[in-house]
């Protein structure tokens, strides 16, 4: 097993006690930061001596991945990775791996949730319990209408892991499912219908989000893309921030274009208090919880310490994203290069 060093930036987790113990075990050098939103220069001072760096949620831009010297590994504590450039690992040399299968059941159990909380109104009830109470008498007119779930269209945008995993929970609840994804890989037959971007927000009585941040989905909801969608319809959002227009989904909140939305992921993070979402209708927001349970936790961390032994012995992490970087790496080897 190689002598390695490596670091975590930043984590969510209330200490990595256990990581610092297991990682000892196998003679691997460790240590574990609190650098998020620190500036770069300490961020590099941290991480200059590691072969394998652990990210959360600071950014790896270009200009600091450039001056990783010693760097071969870099994994991203999480599915999406918006906060790193790969490209430029790839250009560096460097693996970036990532753990996509992290908290799929727990993302998709929430998106869920969320419909559901917007289907019977769940949250919006509490209000109408205080005002009926503080009158001694019911009164629904500031609730109603509520429509059932059984019979409705519920539309994924993003048919992956999670969005497969809604689709399959789902599927006994009555509903008829859409599906809108272009990235699907050759060969794989959806399980559930496909059909254009158009079509499913004009059908859909339910539409969720699913995909990543690319170029492609940022702000793939907006003004036009929301005036698509039927004025009864609910928009819930477990994904991405950046791929909602904030501002387009509270005006049209507003506007009575949109009957609600159910929102788990903001553009910046956590929201300033100025966020246009704050001040918007018939609007849920959790604070980008969808990802977590006991279980996920410590599933992504077991994985993650995989990946570390892994490269120590040699070998690679599970779920590399460039891996062109391997395949140069090996054709070094090939010609005698070290």
């Amino acid at each position: 097993m190689k002598k390695i060093h490596a670091v975590v930036t930043d984590y969510i987790e209330d200490n990595l006690d256990w990581e610092a113990g297991e990682l000892a075990k196998a003679g691997i050098g460790f240590a574990a930061h609190q650098l998020k939103f620190k500036p770069e220069g300490e961020v590099l001072a941290k991480v200059a001596g590691a072969d394998v760096i652990v990210v959360n949620m600071v950014k790896f831009d270009a200009a600091l991945i450039a001056k990783l010297d010693r760097c071969k590994l870099l994994i991203r504590h999480g599915i999406g990775y918006d906060n790193v450039d790969v490209a430029a690992c790839t250009k560096q040399g460097i693996v970036f791996a990532y753990q996509p299968d992290y908290c799929v059941e727990d993302v998709a159990e929430h998106a869920i949730a969320l419909v559901f909380a917007c289907a019977r109104k769940v949250v919006w009830s509490r209000k109408t319990l205080d005002d009926s109470s503080a009158r001694g008498q019911w009164d629904f007119s500031e609730l109603f209408p509520i429509r059932r779930m059984d019979g409705k269209t519920l539309g994924l945008v993003g048919l992956g892991r999670i969005g497969s995993a809604v689709a399959r929970k789902l599927r006994s609840f009555g509903m008829k499912l859409l599906a809108h994804d272009p990235c699907l890989p050759a060969g794989r037959k959806p399980e559930v219908p496909l059909v254009s971007l158009e079509q499913l927000l004009k059908e859909s009585d339910y539409v969720t989000l699913h995909t990543p941040v690319t170029p492609e989905t940022r702000h793939l909801i907006n003004a036009k893309t929301l005036s698509l969608m039927k004025p009864t319809a609910y928009l819930v959002n477990t994904a991405r921030g950046p791929i909602v227009d904030a501002g387009a989904l509270a005006a049209a909140l507003k506007e009575g274009k949109l009957a609600g939305a159910a929102i788990d992921v903001f553009d910046i993070e956590p929201p300033p208090v100025s966020h246009p979402l704050f001040g918007a209708p018939n609007v849920i927001l959790t604070p980008h919880i969808g990802w977590a349970s006991e279980e996920a936790g410590w599933e992504i961390r077991k994985s993650i310490l995989d990946d570390i032994l892994a490269f120590a012995k040699g070998g690679t992490a599970r779920c590399v994203v460039n891996k062109e970087v391997l395949k140069g790496a090996e054709e070094q080897r090939c010609r005698g290069g070290k």
